[in-house]
């Protein structure tokens, strides 16, 4: 088992090396300044955790494909702000806005590209059920990028329908990456099965910290303004909460905010203030955070299905650090 302090310089040597083709600079460049600009990297790590749990070392089959995993998250991160007009990602500006939407939508395929070039470098070994499960989550993720822009159009959204488009645009990439890097270990199969149902639940848990951080965050920490899910009116967690706990005038208030013009930057100031008071007083915020600790105990109920004492530990770590951010 590789000791879990490596984790942390691992993970930054691997992104302080990684490189992309230097022409055309105005097709490659969105990809560096992606990258440098940093983040959690939390599926390179899951990816690495699982794997260190049956290894004691890191070889270029295990780190190619973890980078190759924050490559296509960055790859959607990168359409995902020209989606939705996003000036900000992580602090500074997101690729569509330094360059322009058609430079960000070439070079966020390309990176696309990229990251199942990385994926490929895994053993031959286990390259076929590799690639299988890596492809079937790419088209997943898609697919929940789909449900939420649909549901942009949609006066109302179930809970249930929230949860299955999560699982698709947040869930089964994280859920990928403990498998993944299981898989790539040698793991018995049933562990690699527990360790995606561990994080698939956790990917649940991060998105319903994420919508819950748009909300009631600190922008300095979040990494992009507060509010954004309200300003594109996104049916997020606490929208749809909201529905279900409110009256019928309380509901149409709500909905009145959340239709509020929000041109100007005083406009778009007070629908944010607006639609954040309905929060307070429905008190989703407090059932966000419930969920969230829901969501993370069937997390690590599948976890120690994998692993027991010390890397079940890890595991818990992981989940906790992860989704603290919330409390």
């Amino acid at each position: 088992m590789v000791r879990q302090e490596t984790l942390g310089s691992t993970i930054d040597k691997l992104f302080k090396d990684i490189r992309f083709p230097e022409e055309p600079s105005g097709l490659y460049d969105p990809l560096g300044y992606m990258i440098a600009i940093g983040g959690k990297r939390l599926r390179p790590r899951l990816c690495l955790t699982t794997y260190s749990l049956y290894k004691d070392g890191f070889g270029p089959e295990i780190l190619e494909p973890a980078a190759g995993l924050e490559v296509f998250h960055s790859f959607t991160l990168i359409h995902d702000d020209i989606v939705d007009r996003s000036p900000l990602r992580r602090g500074v500006d997101t690729v569509w806005k330094k360059w322009n939407p058609d430079t960000a939508i070439l070079s966020g395929d390309v990176m696309c590209i990229d990251s199942y070039s990385r994926i490929t470098k895994c053993p031959l070994g286990c390259l076929p059920e590799v690639m299988s499960l890596f492809s079937k989550t790419a088209a997943e993720v898609c697919e929940g990028q789909q449900y939420d822009m649909d549901f942009e159009s949609r006066e109302t959204v179930s809970m249930e329908e929230y949860s299955r488009m999560i699982g698709l645009k947040t869930g089964v990439l994280i859920a990928c990456s403990a498998k993944m890097g299981a898989l790539i270990a040698g793991a018995p199969e049933k562990d690699c099965e527990s360790l995606y149902d561990y994080g698939y639940n956790l990917g649940l848990a991060f998105q319903v910290a994420d919508d819950y951080l748009d909300a009631f965050g600190d922008e300095k920490v979040f990494g992009k303004p507060i509010g954004g899910d309200i300003l594109n009116e996104k049916k997020s967690w606490l929208t749809i909460r909201s529905c279900e706990k409110a009256t019928a005038a309380e509901r149409a208030e709500l909905l009145e905010a959340f239709r509020a013009p929000a041109v100007s930057e005083a406009e778009k100031a007070e629908k944010i203030a607006r639609v954040k008071d309905m929060y307070v007083r429905l008190k989703v915020g407090e059932d966000a955070q419930e969920t969230i600790k829901e969501y993370t105990k069937e997390a690590l109920g599948h976890a120690a299905k994998a692993c027991e004492g010390v890397r079940y530990e890890i595991l818990k770590r992981f989940a906790d650090k992860l989704v603290g951010r919330t409390s």
